[in-house]
């Protein structure tokens, strides 16, 4: 293993400490009792013994240093706790492991579309840039990226759920669930309306990006040497102009998809979605630590996991990278 790569997993490691620290301290500075909104209205028959009992149990009961440290440790183990919020005592794992499948899929196939459409469009403007057809698309672009994307979901239920009647308007499938092929069927006509509301939202950066770094691209030399010598347009623009102009596409990528985890919790709330976005809400509203603790590293680990992805795509996309120096 290189030393460049030996340096960016130790920065890696940092910054998941002190992503892990936060995740633990940022629940703690909420306020409100996490014990009153377990207990519910009975937290005031219960008498102080039985307060106490429930405090100790859940180790709310510690100094927050000794909290800490016993985080740290299970942790380690891999050990998130158990949800106080959920019934049976179900733990974190298994909470997280019920929701995650519906956020994966909603948020890469909604990044994968967006990047796929802003870079298509974003080549297809600068080609024709200055002309009415680039100006007209960026008049649309630029209009969809000022619109919220709650806003943008409050205007497409009505229109698609409500006055057409083509799609739900919520949930992640129906009720009763049908099975086989209805079932897939099912799943994919409740996730049209979230997967379009994120997939429009994160669309104008790539093809902002992709439009102008095609737009450098196209006046290079090497892109007049490349027709000069008298290779097809297309290939010109797809083997030469195109993988040089990936790389900044990359980049954006990799910042919208930590946006896009953000921006998913709201998505997901108002689609009532099953997926992490939504629980992430209710964990809040019931101060759920373990939970919130489990939601957040879950989250941190795929912001660094898709940088990490990111680096290693870069030497690829670019050869000049891989001799620079460690």
């Amino acid at each position: 293993m290189s030393r460049r790569w030996v340096r960016r997993i130790l920065e890696y490691g940092v910054t998941l400490f002190a992503a892990v620290s936060i995740n633990f301290l940022l629940p703690r500075a909420m306020p409100g009792d996490p014990l009153a909104l377990i207990a519910g209205d009975a937290v005031r028959q219960m008498g102080a013994e039985r307060i106490a009992q429930l405090r100790s149990a859940y180790g709310l009961d510690r100094p927050l240093i000794e909290q800490y440290a016993l985080y740290l440790g299970r942790l380690a183990r891999g050990d998130l706790g158990t949800s106080y919020r959920y019934s049976g005592g179900r733990t974190v794992i298994q909470v997280l492991a019920d929701r995650f499948t519906w956020t994966f899929f909603l948020v890469t196939v909604s990044l994968a579309l967006a990047a796929l459409a802003g870079s298509a469009l974003g080549v297809w403007a600068a080609l024709r840039r200055g002309r009415s057809g680039d100006l007209g698309l960026l008049t649309v672009i630029f209009t969809l990226k000022s619109i919220p994307p709650f806003w943008l979901a409050m205007i497409l239920i009505p229109i698609f759920a409500v006055n057409l009647g083509w799609l739900p308007s919520g949930d992640s499938y129906s009720i009763p669930r049908p099975t086989g092929l209805a079932g897939v069927t099912d799943v994919l006509r409740h996730a049209v309306l979230p997967m379009g509301v994120l997939t429009l939202s994160y669309l104008p950066t790539s093809f902002a990006v992709m439009r102008s770094t095609m737009s450098s691209v196209l006046g290079a030399d090497y892109i007049r040497t490349a027709r000069a010598k008298g290779l097809r347009r297309g290939l010109v623009i797809l083997r030469h102009a195109m993988r040089n102009a990936l790389l900044p596409v990359v980049t954006s990528l990799s910042l919208d998809f930590g946006q896009l985890l953000g921006g998913v919790t709201l998505i997901e709330t108002v689609f009532n979605y099953r997926g992490l976005g939504g629980m992430m809400f209710e964990a809040v509203k019931s101060r759920d630590y373990p939970l919130l603790q489990g939601g957040f590293l879950l989250f941190t680990l795929g912001v660094l996991g898709v940088n990490l992805l990111t680096d290693w795509l870069y030497p690829r996309l670019d050869p000049r990278l891989r001799e620079q120096p460690a």
